[in-house]
């Protein structure tokens, strides 16, 4: 059998994930922290670029990855235009629409660019994204706000629920299409979706003002008081958008957004902490009962992931709100670098069809 050896880049808003895979065989595997010092020192995500791509290769030459052996570089897929699920090749297309940043600043917008530039200093290799966050499969129902200025948009963390989602399936037997799910990402952001036969139907907008607040975003506020906010004079535009994504949620109560600290805070008797990390748990299980609704209550499993899922006591208060719909399967984490390797594998080996982003 052909061997590839894959480079999964997966650029978070503080840490980098990089790994590489010999086949389906994880051989390499760091998380590179990045200071908050060291983020500010840049006005613009993609300003990022230079600092991200060349702290990526030094660890790559300690480690004595051989990067001539690398047959194919994939990164985690940024704000691009909406598109369906799946492996796109990066082009120059891809590329134009990353640096501008058209639907937003985030630091997966790296991914795709990083993943290009390493590939094309290297013979033959190939460079893709997999299941961006800009995934869009919504039904047309759920795209309507109550206003026609506003449309609802397809903005969540597409890879992971893809990945959790196959790997839950996997796991019973069946495949991804044949099963109705709920999934519940739980880390910087939170995103709860329903899946339909294959197909993420619904979910609240995770980036940047719906759905349960978050480690480090406000979710869905009271849209009079935040229209008053606005027009108060107490705030810029930009002090308002990062109230709504950066510096809400556990940040704007407690003042961190390392959800274990908040848990040893709560567990240490501090009540304000309890209450919070509650409140967000009540916000996660009442969105989870909403996409219960759109799926017409016909629910095959709910599965909790992403970071936060390491907290028992989230899980649990999750658990007793949802438990009535339908079985609670419990992934802890994320599986966004296998997930990134094995997609890029199998467009290698010609077993995965390979999109082309327009």
């Amino acid at each position: 059998m052909e061997v590839h050896r894959i480079l999964a880049i997966n650029p978070g808003s503080t840490s980098t994930k990089i790994a590489v895979y010999r086949n389906t065989k994880s051989r390499f595997l760091k998380t590179i922290r990045h200071s908050i010092e060291e983020i500010h020192r840049f006005s613009k995500v993609a300003d990022q670029y230079e600092f991200r791509k060349n702290v990526i290769v030094r660890e790559l030459v300690k480690a004595e990855v051989k990067m001539e052996e690398i047959t194919a570089v994939v990164g985690r897929g940024g704000l691009l235009r909406p598109i369906e699920s799946g492996v796109y090749e990066v082009n120059d297309k891809m590329k134009e629409d990353l640096r501008k940043g058209i639907m937003g600043e985030h630091a997966s917008n790296l991914g795709g660019l990083i993943a290009d530039d390493i590939a094309i200093s290297l013979p033959g290799a190939r460079a893709f994204i997999v299941d961006p966050v800009v995934v869009d499969e919504l039904q047309e129902i759920a795209r309507i706000t109550g206003h026609p200025k506003f449309v609802r948009k397809s903005i969540f963390h597409a890879l992971n629920h893809k990945a959790v989602a196959r790997k839950y399936v996997h796991f019973l037997g069946k495949n991804y299409e044949e099963l109705n799910l709920i999934i519940a990402h739980m880390g910087g952001g939170i995103s709860v979706a329903a899946h339909r036969k294959g197909k993420v139907i619904d979910v609240n907008q995770a980036l940047d003002g719906e759905g349960p607040f978050s480690p480090e975003r406000s979710g869905t506020l009271p849209s009079g008081d935040l229209a008053k906010l606005c027009f108060s004079g107490d705030c810029t535009l930009d002090e308002v958008k990062k109230m709504i994504s950066g510096q809400g949620g556990l940040v704007a109560y407690l003042g961190t957004n390392d959800a274990y600290m908040v848990e040893m805070m709560a567990e240490e008797g501090n009540e304000k902490a309890k209450m919070i990390q509650e409140a967000m748990a009540y916000q996660v299980g009442k969105e989870i009962g909403a996409m219960s609704a759109v799926l017409k209550g016909n629910v095959d499993a709910i599965i909790l992931t992403g970071g936060l899922a390491h907290n028992n006591t989230v899980v649990d208060y999750v658990k007793i709100m949802v438990a009535h719909i339908a079985r609670v399967a419990i992934y802890p984490g994320e599986d966004e670098m296998k997930s990134l390797a094995m997609n890029a594998l199998g467009v290698m080996r010609g077993e995965v069809e390979c999109k082309v982003y327009q």
